[in-house]
């Protein structure tokens, strides 16, 4: 049996389980993407507020258990929830929806736990959205393995040059444009920004979210995700 004490976590999404309990996704620094039983904490007598197992506060969680779910037996603040609203709030929905939807049960990835932080952060900051989630996007594929070739030609292997328009195919990377249908056209200037994490022109920003949201739905068979219909109706919202 498996048994974890003061393990750094988010709560990524919860729900109502039994009369009193809730089922917990959580991101933990060490373990990965772990599921929980939270027993009893419905209820007016629990030792763990419910009002502690909330998206977005830091915790330190302790569980044990074997197979699919553990069950969590101690829950600490490890700081103040963070002061997301709005738009930012908005983003931050997305973000936990992509790494449940994403990142596997149990496969530990310290990487993801560092970026999902940083991110966080820097939506609580006020950065620009697009580009704080272009970035998280980018990071959260290649911690899981699924990189992106941002600096080089697919088809020569030469570096790509900045003012050359690019057709960024799925399967292999970025070639030379050559006509309408060849793959979604992005100036070379545009992935190079993303590869050396250098804020893009914001004219080069809608085509680098349609980029990374195909390779998105590459991962989830195509299924979108709810959160991008909340992001583009906010954005609409945005624009009157």
């Amino acid at each position: 049996m498996t048994r974890v004490e003061a393990q750094p976590a988010f709560v990524l999404h919860a729900r109502a389980w039994r009369e009193t309990s809730l089922l917990l996704d959580v991101l933990s620094r060490d373990y990965g993407r772990v599921g929980l039983v939270a027993r009893g904490v419905r209820s007016a007598h629990s030792r763990t507020p419910r009002s502690l197992l909330q998206p977005f506060a830091p915790l330190q969680l302790g569980w044990s258990g074997r197979g699919e779910l553990g069950t969590l037996h101690a829950a600490e603040a490890a700081g103040a929830a963070l002061p997301l609203a709005g738009e930012s709030l908005l983003c931050a929905l997305y973000v936990n929806e992509l790494v449940v939807r994403l990142a596997p049960r149990h496969d530990p990835h310290p990487g993801v736990f560092a970026a999902y932080l940083q991110t966080l952060a820097r939506l609580a900051q006020g950065a620009a959205a697009a580009w704080t989630l272009r970035r998280f996007e980018r990071d959260l594929l290649a911690h899981l393995g699924y990189g992106l070739l941002l600096d080089t030609d697919a088809d020569s292997g030469e570096r790509l040059e900045a003012d050359t328009d690019y057709a960024y195919r799925l399967e292999q990377g970025p070639v030379r444009w050559r006509c309408a249908g060849d793959g979604l056209k992005l100036r070379g200037s545009a992935l190079l920004a993303l590869a050396r994490d250098e804020e893009p022109e914001k004219s080069d920003l809608p085509n680098l979210r349609r980029l990374l949201r195909a390779l998105i739905a590459q991962r989830l068979d195509g299924v979108a995700l709810n959160a991008w219909n909340l992001l583009g109706g906010a954005t609409r919202a945005a624009r009157g």
